[in-house]
């Protein structure tokens, strides 16, 4: 079954508002969220357009930058979502680390209570280097839940921000400090794309998310993702996770443009399920599927 790692489906609550800090993304992505229909998609045929490309299960993720940005995608907006297509999504809780303690327990709810699945943290957003302070109580608690962490690695595309925030460096010394956190990096680092493949190969407990991106670019000469398809079909190809990010790219070209890396099929389809089965904790090797 093909994964989804991260995607935003067009379901009231789970956008961020009026995203005006996000203004320079729909620039850069101007083509790609055209592809992919950005704005224009209902629900109905997203999920057919979802069939289409054979993805069995998305991850949707929570967000939490009101203190910076005064925006949110609930937690409670993803569980509700979770419980209304079963075995179709599975959520993400999103806290700020701004917050303190109430960060912390807002994110041991919404595991406990609410039944959401990891957290994600979009560091850029909440202008916090990865291995700042605040972040630490986080990266303790999600350990004691047993729950693993998404972390926003690579550039940003933000004018008001910094992309220094997104430095894979300053991940190493959070997986030193914290050996026994799940963390996936995502999106892959760019333009510090050997950087980030430095810290994977020292720590086993990170994957790496090829998320918004094209997944062709892992193929194309000096586009700086090259040493991405070297390492993921090597030593890394069982810590690597596809993620479409729709509305930022179409789902089907995702999947495709993956299958057409000169990779084994077998690499492939790890990278595509297998590999987040196991980030995920899923311990069925099939999810039935139906939305009711």
């Amino acid at each position: 079954m093909i994964i989804d790692y991260g995607a935003t489906p067009p379901i009231p609550g789970l956008s961020l508002g009026d995203g005006s800090h996000l203004a320079n993304y729909r620039r850069v992505y101007a083509t790609s969220e055209k592809a992919a229909a950005r704005g224009q998609v209902e629900l109905g045929q997203w999920f057919q357009n979802r069939d289409d490309a054979g993805i069995g299960l998305t991850v949707i993720k929570a967000r939490d930058v009101e203190t910076t940005f005064g925006g949110r995608v609930t937690n409670e907006a993803v569980a509700k979502t979770v419980a209304a297509y079963p075995d179709q999504f599975i959520g993400f809780a999103g806290v700020d680390p701004n917050k303190g303690m109430i960060a912390v327990r807002e994110l041991e709810h919404a595991i406990r209570d609410l039944g959401l699945k990891g957290l994600n943290l979009q560091c850029f957003e909440n202008r916090l280097a990865v291995d700042d302070r605040r972040m630490y109580p986080l990266y303790a608690k999600c350990i004691e839940l047993d729950i693993p962490v998404n972390i926003h690695v690579g550039i940003n595309f933000s004018l008001q921000s910094s992309p220094d925030f997104g430095r894979p460096e300053m991940l190493d010394r959070v997986m030193c400090d914290f050996p026994e956190l799940r963390v996936c990096a995502a999106p892959p680092g760019w333009p510090w794309v050997q950087e980030l493949l430095a810290v994977a190969w020292r720590h086993p407990n990170l994957w790496i998310g090829l998320v918004a991106m094209r997944p062709k670019l892992l193929n194309v000469e000096n586009s700086g993702y090259g040493p991405l398809l070297q390492y993921g079909r090597t030593i890394l190809k069982d810590r690597m996770m596809v993620g479409t990010a729709w509305p930022m790219q179409p789902m089907k070209r995702v999947i495709e443009e993956v299958r057409a890396l000169p990779v084994e099929t077998d690499i492939a389809d790890a990278w595509l399920g297998g590999n987040a089965r196991r980030f995920l904790g899923l311990r069925s090797p099939d999810i039935e599927t139906s939305r009711g």
